[in-house]
């Protein structure tokens, strides 16, 4: 599905949304607020075992803030997440220039509109783009990589093998 001739770089980040990507979207609210959110074992497996040990920095940026997300990346071993964001073309453009790095060197995964501006920088960059199978409409017509499975289900993994086999590729 992806023009690879279009990709000129390897991957060096692998950027993903949290709700409805990492998580099937669904929010468990008590009173005090959110209480639980499922996190897929063979997502964690994908970025904990595989994406980090390849040299590949995970990223996480998500419109939502949630203590839950925090202690899943540590568990992870995510340092770089950022929580609250509204403009996340603007967090990455600023994680980018830190790491003296470009759009192009980017794969993200995401699932809904709030997703679709930085998907569009990344993808006419030449970086790379993934969804899970029930992701937006809007999103899944931009995306390279369109999972088998559904967000909070493995299509975080599904997309971390497909990257790193383009990896090889370069």
């Amino acid at each position: 599905m992806l023009l690879l001739q279009n990709m000129n770089r390897k991957i060096k980040y692998f950027v993903m949304d949290v709700d409805g990507t990492l998580t099937d979207g669904k929010i468990y609210m008590g009173d005090n607020g959110e209480v639980m959110k499922a996190f897929d074992i063979k997502d964690g497996y994908g970025i904990h075992d595989i994406l980090i040990p390849n040299g590949i920095t995970p990223v996480i940026i998500t419109g939502r803030t949630s203590r839950i997300v925090e202690n899943r990346c540590k568990e992870l071993g995510i340092t770089a997440y950022y929580q609250g964001i509204n403009n996340k073309v603007e967090v990455l453009r600023e994680f980018l220039e830190l790491k003296n790095s470009s759009f192009s060197e980017v794969a993200y995964i995401g699932d809904d509109l709030n997703d679709l501006p930085c998907m569009l920088t990344i993808k006419t960059s030449y970086g790379c783009i993934g969804c899970p199978s029930n992701a937006h409409d809007k999103v899944c017509q931009i995306a390279d990589f369109l999972s088998k499975s559904e967000g909070g289900n493995g299509a975080v993994r599904e997309f971390i093998e497909w990257i790193l086999e383009i990896n090889q590729d370069r």
